[in-house]
């Protein structure tokens, strides 16, 4: 009995370079993306007509009854933290971040204290109409 050749299949496509492509493409976002951690209080800053964005790297939030937070510190310790950033002493500006309900007096009260850990440049920080 004679069954004759066999047909060859056609070799089929490797997936192996489209696998390799969609990893590097995956790599690729995760290091040029930009991660930043979640604010540490909600806060709303209020309007404003500025001409350029404030710019910097130490970013001290204020709630609206007061509460003070600037990364994982809160409260009183946030003048403690702020007393150990020699590039706050050496001239970069704090930026303030506080909520558009936060009454100005509390603000006021807030700045004598940033200067005498050696805080001496603020910015206060709102958002563009």
């Amino acid at each position: 009995m004679n069954l004759g050749q066999p047909t060859r299949r056609p070799a089929r496509e490797s997936v192996v370079p489209m696998i390799n492509v969609v990893f590097l493409l995956l790599i690729f976002f995760l290091m040029s993306a930009q991660i930043v951690p979640p604010e540490p209080i909600d806060v709303t800053p209020p309007e404003a007509s500025v001409e350029a964005p404030a710019e910097g790297q130490r970013i001290l939030f204020i709630a609206p009854d007061g509460m003070l937070a600037m990364g994982d510190l809160r409260g009183e310790a946030v003048f403690g933290g702020l007393a150990a950033m020699e590039d706050l002493i050496a001239g970069e500006p704090l930026l303030i971040r506080a909520d558009k309900t936060l009454e100005a007096g509390k603000l006021a009260a807030l700045l004598p204290r940033l200067a005498e850990v050696g805080v001496r440049r603020v910015k206060l920080v709102s958002v563009a109409r």
